[in-house]
């Protein structure tokens, strides 16, 4: 390209290139549609002819050296429906001017790393990858409804407000990565609503000033690679992955663009949200809930506010060893009533989290679940959860026993109030020892269970004491010992003798003073064994609830 002489428009250009220089002088819109909308789609379109081809070197030079304004206006770059030829490099570059592309098509890949802008939007572009690797930008980032078909590279890159990508469908690099962006950092929102990604979407200790929506998205895996792979992501606010209603009939053309119209909570998202129903779904809307083919990674992730994944699909494989893996994360909320995962596992190792919002059949069965060390204090069941599947839940994630997810559930349980599920579920916990026991351990175990179920019901001890007094009652009654001392015995009280003999340490006066024979002999002794069991068993019972209170 002929360079200008000051700030005259170089005499190479095209005709097309002429309109696009003009308007950037006057900070208008450049349009080279014709006005077919089949011709002008940049997705299906036919092919573009030079009548809308504009060199990238010249769009470029207005960007990083542009012509000053024309009086009274502000120079911007605003095109639609151009073929941008050749390669737009504009790396370590500043570009002041605003950049607007709205159905443009482009030959090569944009490459802008290290590049500093004030605010850039491409909407509805085809790009085969965008290289953007410490991007720098003042204002937004906008790349919704693009399609790009090898990667983005968002590297180390600052937003200075928001990165909108909702739409937006991209496919794999050359490393399997959809979008790379390590160590991104967004100032305020990142959206990223029904995004469509075949490859890994990496973003790991990237932070998020407000919050992370992938309300309505589908991210597929390729082999080798995870769905979403985000350790140490930290999230001021709500990282969202739900399901969004589609508005089918939404403007086009609209910022943020149409489409998002609410999420799993029924708010408002993107233009044209005013007039929802009470489901937060607008007329003609269809519901699109959150998808994921592979394995995500959030493990260490930071969030503010919380966690949903109301309504999301995870599609895991356990030939591969896929997970859902949220290890050692802390937020104040976990929603976690999404669909059960049919394979793979979902992992809360190390987790902390103040309240868990659940779905008793969104918990994978057992195998599929790992919480070793996962802190929670209130439970907030989504619907009805039975302290039965309750208890499943915590057997699901112990195939081999550990006690630690019993106490835990017994702790929130008991200071939620309920302790008669505090104490089924620590029953529940003696019998999984049980089963871990030598056979003699296991069969006294078993006694106790039978008896008075390890102390936790000190009900069904008084009814066993009941029984055996009553029964040793009325068969003393049958039958008058002799005294070992004539002259020094009390009075013959059968009801008192068989309780004197039941009750062990205290005495009643009748134990000690008659002599029995024969049978009579063995049924004392089975009253005094009998007796020690349930004693001694009811005080250990009554020994772990004082150390736990």
């Amino acid at each position: 390209m002929t360079e200008p002489q000051g700030t005259d428009m170089p005499d190479d250009l095209t005709t097309a290139e002429r309109a696009v220089w003009t308007a950037f002088e006057n900070g208008r819109t450049c349009d080279l549609r014709d006005g077919d909308p089949f011709g002008d789609d940049p997705f299906a379109g036919p092919v573009w002819g030079p009548e809308r081809s504009v060199r990238a070197d010249v769009v470029a030079h207005l960007l990083l050296h542009g012509p000053p304004p024309r009086p009274g206006r502000v120079c911007a770059l605003k095109l639609r429906g151009a073929y941008i030829t050749g390669r737009l490099a504009l790396a370590g570059g500043t570009v002041a001017p605003y950049v607007e592309l709205a159905g443009c098509r482009f030959e090569n890949e944009i490459k802008l790393p290290e590049a500093h802008f004030t605010t850039v939007r491409m909407v509805d572009c085809v790009i085969p990858r965008l290289e953007a690797a410490r991007l720098h930008t003042e204002g937004d980032l906008h790349l919704p409804r693009c399609r790009v078909e090898h990667g983005i590279r968002l590297t180390d890159a600052q937003i200075g407000t928001d990165l909108l990508i909702n739409q937006i469908r991209v496919g794999p690099d050359r490393r399997g990565r959809a979008i790379a962006a390590d160590g991104l950092c967004v100032a305020q929102d990142l959206q990223a609503e029904l995004i469509e990604t075949r490859g890994e979407v990496s973003l790991r200790g990237a932070k998020v000033g407000v919050s992370l929506s992938l309300r309505g998205s589908r991210l597929r895996a390729v082999e080798g690679r995870r769905a979403l792979n985000a350790p140490q992501l930290t999230v001021e606010r709500t990282l969202y992955m739900t399901r969004a209603w589609v508005n089918v009939a939404g403007d086009q053309g609209a910022t943020p663009p149409f489409g998002v119209v609410a999420g799993a909570a029924g708010g408002a998202d993107g233009a044209g949200a005013a007039a929802v129903a009470s489901d937060g779904r607008a007329p003609g809307a269809r519901e699109q809930r959150f998808e994921c083919h592979g394995g995500v990674r959030l493990d260490d992730g930071r969030f503010g506010d919380a966690i949903d994944f109301h309504q999301a699909r995870f599609v895991l494989s356990d030939a591969r060893r896929e997970e859902l893996s949220l290890r050692r994360i802390a937020t104040p909320e976990l929603r976690f009533n999404g669909e059960r995962p049919e394979e793979g596992r979902v992992v809360l190792n190390g987790a902390k989290v103040v309240t868990l919002i659940d779905l008793s059949t969104s918990w994978p069965g057992p195998g599929g679940l790992a919480m070793g060390g996962f802190v929670y204090e209130n439970l907030v069941p989504y619907s009805r959860f039975p302290l039965a599947r309750r208890l499943e839940w915590v057997a699901a994630a112990t195939p081999e026993y550990a006690p630690e997810p019993y106490e835990r559930l017994a702790a929130v349980l008991r200071n939620s109030g309920e302790d008669a599920d505090a104490r089924e579920v620590l029953l529940a916990k003696q019998r999984r020892r049980r089963e871990t026991l030598p056979l003699a351990a296991k069969l006294w175990g078993y006694l106790q269970d039978w008896t008075v179920a390890y102390g936790y019901r000190p009900g069904r001890a008084a009814l066993w004491m009941a029984v055996l007094w009553a029964a040793g009652a009325v068969a003393f009654s049958r039958y008058h010992p002799a005294a070992i001392k004539p002259d020094e015995h009390p009075e013959w009280n059968p009801s008192l003798f068989a309780l004197d003999l039941l009750i062990p340490v205290i005495n009643l006066g009748q134990d000690g003073y008659w002599r029995l024979q024969g049978n009579w002999q063995w049924a004392a002794a089975a009253l005094i064994l009998l007796g020690w069991i349930l004693a001694t068993t009811v005080a250990a019972g009554a020994s772990r609830l004082l150390r736990r209170s």
